[in-house]
Formats: C-alpha cells, structure tokens, sequence
C-alpha cells in the first residue's frame, strides 16, 4: 500500500501522521512551525523533530506523498523551507497549503461547505458545488480574529480594566495577573502592552472557566466571541447564495479550541446557526484538521500514479 504523510501545523502545536491505505502507522505532535509565532530557526527545528519521530515510529525512511497544512503558508519562503525539509526526509511528491484548506477537505473531502476555525485565531471559509471559495475574517489578531483565542483573552483583558474603572465585580484581572506573574494593575497593563507582549489567546481556558462560574466579564465576552463566530459564517453562507447561486443549503462544519473546549461558545455558536438558517446543517463534532492533510496526500499519490 501506498505511504503518506499528514501535517497539520497550527498556532500552537503541529501534529503529524503517516498511513498506508487505512491504517494509521504513525501520530506525533511536536511545537509550531508557524515562523511568525516562533521565529524561523524554531520553526524548522521543530518540523525535523517531528518528522524524525514519526518516521522513526512508522519505521520509514520516506513516504510516496505529503501534505502540509500551516497556518501563514502564503508568507513567503514558508512553503519552500517545508518543501526542501521534506525532500532531505525522502518526500517524493508534496504540497504545502493553508491550514484551512486542509480543515475544509477533513470536513467536506472536497465538497461544498462552510467551514468556521476558532482557534489562536480565526477565519472562516466556504466552497461551492463549483468549487469556487469565500471567506470571512482571518485578518491577524491586531486587524481581525474575532472569536479566536486572542481576541477572547485580550478583550477580557479590555472589559475587565473597564470593569474595574466602573467598580464593577470581575475576577478576570486577578486571574490574569496569577498567570501573568504580575501584582497590580500597574504591571499588568505595562506587561500587556509590551512588544511582543504576552500570549492573550493562552488566556482563553481560564477565561472560558470565570464564565462558567458566572463571572460577568467572561460571560459576555464569550457570548460576543459566538456571535461573531456565528455572523463569520452567515456572511460566507450570503457570499455562496449571491454568488455561486446555491439551490440548497451546504453544511457548516468547525475547528479549533475555542469552540472545541469552551461549552459555552460551543452550545451559543451551534445555536445561533440554527436559530438564523433551521435548515443549514451543522456540525456538532470537531473536524480533525490532519485527516484533511492524509486525504489531500493520498490524492497526490493517485495522481502521481
């Protein structure tokens, strides 16, 4: 049987399989291999470390075809370091796309749908029947990324001073300040606005468990972050309809932590699909974004022949 490789890189961890037809070899996960969250010589440090124990689990020496999904994979140089890594590992054939791309064929294997990622950041994207794409968000964490992790944790960050300015009770500046490392207010807002800062979107599970204890800060900042997940995907479900002329609804699929684990912007963000389009199917479970990168590899493979 044919053997590929999967690689799904995110923000924060990159997971790597290899298989032979339906059976799984290999999984290993190692850090990102994002450049601009780690720097280049991490990124590729980590890409070799990762690709040494999966093959070393697999027992290969090389695989027929890989896909890599990574998030900034636009950027330039990115795709032709990973590529030039892979041909030292015995890659015969490869591709290196958006992280998102390969979310969206785990969920749909090529097919129509709507595809919403909410994790470290956010983006939205749907395919038609005619294969042609929209997307929504995805703007950077400074410009855009509404509902991803570090808006959760920065506008918490936010609300919470305002909160705090107004009397208002929250425990959102104490908990962050416990994971920050930071005493007072002083150091908290001079450590939150440094360059490059702290990590905002690491904030996101204790924010989502204030919320789930009641804090008022949390709650609303959660219940803003599914809206705007929500209002993400109903604009690329508009963008489908208008443009590619839809006769009939496609399926809304998700990704990432942030719905993943918070109950809260999970059970708001299902809902209020459903309350504004009953009849647009969606998702309850999590898409698997590495399965997305084995089924792009094993096409590579058929077409290599």
């Amino acid at each position: 049987m044919t053997v590929v490789l999967g690689i799904d890189g995110g923000g924060t961890r990159t997971r790597a399989s290899i298989v032979s037809g339906d059976r799984l070899l290999a999984h290993a996960e190692n850090g990102s291999i994002k450049r601009l969250r780690v720097g280049a010589e991490v990124a590729e440090a980590n890409l070799r470390a990762l690709l040494k124990e999966v093959y070393a689990q697999a027992g290969v020496t090389g695989v027929r075809a890989a896909s890599a999904g990574v998030a900034s994979a636009t950027m330039p140089g990115v795709a032709e370091w990973i590529t030039a890594v892979f041909g030292e590992f015995g890659v015969e054939r490869s591709e290196v796309v958006g992280d998102h791309v390969i979310a969206l064929d785990a969920a749909f294997h090529g097919g129509p749908g709507i595809l919403q990622i909410a994790g470290t950041g956010s983006n939205c994207i749907g395919r038609a029947p005619d294969g042609g794409l929209e997307s929504a968000g995805g703007w950077s964490s400074r410009l855009g990324d509404e509902g991803s992790g570090y808006w959760i944790g920065l506008h918490s960050v936010r609300r919470a001073l305002h909160a705090h300015d107004r009397e208002q009770p929250s425990r959102v500046l104490q908990t962050v300040g416990g994971l920050w490392g930071t005493t007072t207010i002083d150091e908290l807002v001079n450590l939150g606005d440094s360059t490059p800062g702290p990590d905002f979107a690491a904030l996101a599970p204790a924010i989502s468990e204030l919320a789930e204890a009641g804090d008022a800060v949390a709650l609303d900042v959660l219940r803003q972050a599914a809206a705007d997940l929500v209002e993400s995907v109903l604009l690329v479900r508009a963008k489908l309809w208008r443009k590619h002329h839809l006769t009939q609804e496609v399926p809304v699929a998700w990704i990432g932590s942030v719905v993943g684990k918070s109950r809260l912007v999970r059970e708001a963000f299902i809902a209020g699909l459903r309350a504004a389009a009953p009849a647009m199917p969606v998702e309850t479970s999590e898409v698997k974004g590495i399965e997305g990168a084995i089924w792009r590899a094993q096409r590579l493979a058929e077409a290599a022949g």
